[in-house]
């Protein structure tokens, strides 16, 4: 048996959060989809049975991946892949495309990458809750816009709780007033030439102290979280502006159009233009 729901989000002028396709499916004895790749975040959990999937990593390599039920795996806007059903055990799963200001730097405190694509939960009560919220907006095409984009937060909210690597959790330390404000701070101030001597000093923390306590809580160091930040904000003017490539280094802290364009090919693999063409 094959059944299948898919729709196409109606609008895309969510810029924080945004949903562009989503559906669910009951696949048959293998089959395949692709090798394609996405403009945007693919992520599909898989809700009975198994499968494979074959997906290129940062080297530009092509890796294999067993899938079971209970398990899923991300795709990053220009990653290829191809996925297919297993022939005596067919997959069952539901899917959101999705893109927005916000979200790679959500998927980076999940632990997602190129070459880490498989989602593993270790809480059976938010991946649970996860699951529910994907089937929610597969099942309910019609209702508006704002209602599915809320929604949407509430999977992502799921889906990074239900991971080993999230570490932001409301414990009342003061590391984790420490994070938040550092975080803020980088929110506020990414356009301007700050330094890691500058977030610390802003949280009132010696700078070694505080580039421990940020790598423990976030998986990066402070100077990682604030190149991935910039480039997540450039891919947003890039897509949806029209300045040069210039004016968007200049608008993300790269006065230096060289400088930004090295930054943006080491995070993405190709050059601010060849991505804007891309995307």
């Amino acid at each position: 048996m094959h059944d299948l729901l898919f729709s196409i989000f109606p609008n895309e002028k969510f810029i924080d959060l945004g949903l562009y396709q989503y559906g669910w499916e009951r696949c048959e004895p293998a089959h395949m989809y692709g090798p394609a790749a996405r403009n945007h975040f693919l992520f599909h959990y898989v809700i009975s049975g198994t499968g494979n999937l074959m997906a290129n990593n940062k080297k530009g390599e092509t890796k294999t991946y067993k899938i079971r039920s209970g398990q899923g795996f991300l795709l990053f806007p220009g990653q290829i892949s191809t996925y297919i059903a297993d022939k005596n055990n067919p997959w069952e799963y539901t899917w959101l495309e999705f893109d927005g200001l916000r979200v790679k730097e959500m998927l980076d405190i999940a632990g997602f990458s190129f070459d880490q694509p498989v989602y593993h939960a270790t809480s059976k009560e938010f991946r649970e809750s996860m699951m529910q919220e994907m089937l929610y907006i597969a099942n309910h095409s019609n209702e508006t816009p704002f209602h599915l984009i809320g929604h949407l937060y509430i999977f992502l909210d799921a889906l990074t709780r239900s991971v080993a690597t999230v570490r932001l959790g409301n414990t009342g330390k003061m590391s984790d007033y420490y994070i938040k404000e550092a975080i803020n701070y980088i929110e506020q101030n990414f356009p301007y030439e700050i330094s890691v001597e500058d977030i610390a000093a802003h949280c009132g923390i010696n700078r070694s102290y505080f580039g421990k306590i940020f790598h423990e809580s976030v998986g990066k160091t402070p100077q990682e979280f604030l190149i991935s930040y910039r480039m997540v904000k450039a891919t947003e003017l890039l897509k949806m502006t029209d300045l040069s490539v210039a004016d968007i280094g200049n608008a993300v802290g790269y006065p230096n159009q060289l400088h930004f364009s090295r930054a943006f090919k080491n995070t993405y693999g190709v050059s601010p233009r060849t991505w804007r063409n891309q995307n």
